[in-house]
């Protein structure tokens, strides 16, 4: 039997440089017990090699991009097929994902015929006005995700899904969204699961973790480590299979014998 764990990053493993206390550990422990891993982000901003440099930098764990499944990348294999011309408000991970599907950024927003709002650390005025102005006058709009937040060490930070709704306030536009949960990012994680028996998916936000698991029909651990500190305000339609306190009680759900809350038995999903 295959199983397979889609884990989450950001408040899973690690919040922002610091990581989630025996992270490596129990990736190291499913990982040798011969569960495949996958890591699926919102978080736009990064490529798969860069995915997994800050994995083994952060919580010193050696994966491989091929195991990697981001936002943007979701995001450009969505709007590869329709050869668009994008004015991007993302940072590099994004411009490279669409550079790789045959997708060149557009230099100014009057050029565009696409909008692609993703996390931009480095956002200003300009270019928000910029895309408002491009959706405007006919633009498309497609957004990587919805996270409203991200969380970090400090507390939460605005996440892409205030910058998206920043343009969707000013435009009166709401965008395609790829990310988690939608069928985009369920597509490419379906690539990387395969024909697993089994698939856990390991996350801290009910509606894109949770959302994506239900969706799909995998089944959902939560941890408590990030944006969610209190099961009880996860809504009835994601509560997940289980909940733990952070990644590392998680093999011991997976591989079985370990405690969870609910206390009914976890079912896991094909």
């Amino acid at each position: 039997m295959t199983t397979v764990v889609v884990c989450d990053l950001d408040g899973v493993l690690y919040l922002h440089d610091r990581p989630v206390p025996r992270a490596r550990q129990a990736l190291e422990s499913l990982e040798a017990a011969g569960v495949r891993l996958v890591f699926a982000t919102n978080n736009s901003t990064k490529t798969p090699e860069r995915v997994v440099s800050d994995l083994h930098r952060r919580v010193g764990f050696r994966a491989d991009p091929a195991m990697v499944a981001t936002a943007a990348m979701a995001t450009a294999a969505f709007v590869a097929p329709s050869a668009p011309r994008p004015y991007v408000l993302g940072a590099d991970g994004l411009v490279v994902s669409l550079r790789r599907e045959g997708i060149d950024a557009v230099a100014t927003a009057a050029m565009a015929d696409t909008v692609i709002v993703g996390l931009d650390p480095n956002l200003t005025y300009r270019r928000l006005a910029d895309a408002v102005l491009a959706i405007g006058a006919g633009a498309a709009f497609v957004a990587t995700g919805t996270d409203p937040t991200y969380p970090t060490p400090e507390g939460l930070y605005p996440g892409t899904g205030a910058i998206v709704a920043a343009v969707g306030v000013a435009t009166g536009v709401d965008p395609v969204v790829c990310g988690k949960p939608h069928p985009p990012m369920i597509a490419l994680v379906r690539r990387l699961v395969g024909d697993a028996d089994v698939v856990w998916v390991v996350g801290d936000r009910p509606e894109t973790d949770l959302a994506m698991a239900r969706a799909a029909g995998w089944a959902g651990i939560l941890v408590l480590t990030g944006v969610t500190a209190d099961a009880s305000e996860v809504p009835a339609d994601l509560r997940p299979e289980v909940v733990v306190p952070s990644i590392a009680e998680v093999p011991a759900v997976v591989l079985g014998g370990g405690a969870a809350d609910p206390a009914s038995p976890p079912s896991p999903h094909r």
